[in-house]
């Protein structure tokens, strides 16, 4: 009895929180109805104008980043090409791989649908074995590792698959949540929870570079193949 009276308290109480937020949702929308109903033709073709104006801009920026290159994941040939690429842009992954790490080609995959989705966003990749003075130079030394660069500086790095989830099997959606946590793209889903498909198992903790064990002087890779 006590059971069944707590669960009709609980659905009472939601059903209250219910009705208030469709009441509150409502008096949005009359005053926004009301606002447009007050306004003369003046103030909304002001309105409108701004609107268009918002559009344009939108569609200005998009062709200047498809222009230099957004919107595709581009294979780059050498360190000078990096150079001028990264000047160029707000924000760029750049993704050091190389041919024989079967985990290179995983996130090829990631990437390539990832600089289609977010043109805000310079999507590169760079063979470690023609780019040994950048490589040193960021400190590459485990393979795959993805630098992220914000105004032409190094902001991140995310080395291996460790704040992926510790798994070849990833989602999009992880990569895309990691990127977003270091403002490397909008992310619109919530950054303070990774979507993980095991969050226990894997944990929410980042792995960068400057915490990372360098093992060996070449390049390391935590691929099982090499």
């Amino acid at each position: 009895m006590e059971a069944d009276a707590s669960v009709d308290m609980f659905s009472k109480v939601l059903e209250h929180q219910l009705l208030q937020t469709t009441k509150l949702v409502e008096e949005h929308l009359d005053s926004e109805i009301q606002k447009l109903d007050q306004m003369d033709e003046d103030e909304l073709e002001r309105l409108k104008e701004k609107r268009l104006q918002a559009l344009r801009k939108a569609q200005q920026q998009k062709q200047e980043w498809l222009s230099k290159g957004h919107g595709e994941y581009r294979e780059i040939p050498s360190e000078r090409d990096f150079f001028q690429e990264v000047k160029e842009s707000e924000n760029v992954v750049c993704h050091f791989y190389r041919d024989s790490t079967f985990r290179c080609k995983i996130l090829d995959r990631h990437l390539a649908i990832l600089s289609k989705k977010h043109l805000e966003t310079k999507f590169l990749k760079l063979n470690v074995e023609k780019a040994p003075f950048l490589c040193e130079r960021l400190r590459i030394k485990v393979i795959p590792t993805l630098a992220l660069l914000k105004d032409g500086k190094t902001q991140d790095y995310v080395v291996g698959f460790t704040d992926l989830g510790n798994t070849d099997d990833f989602t999009t959606e992880t990569l895309e949540w990691r990127l977003g946590s270091s403002d490397i793209l909008n992310y619109s889903g919530n950054l303070m929870e990774p979507p993980f498909q095991n969050q226990k198992k894997f944990g929410t903790n980042f792995t960068k570079l400057e915490k990372k064990t360098i093992r060996g002087k070449k390049y390391d890779s935590d691929s099982d193949d090499d």
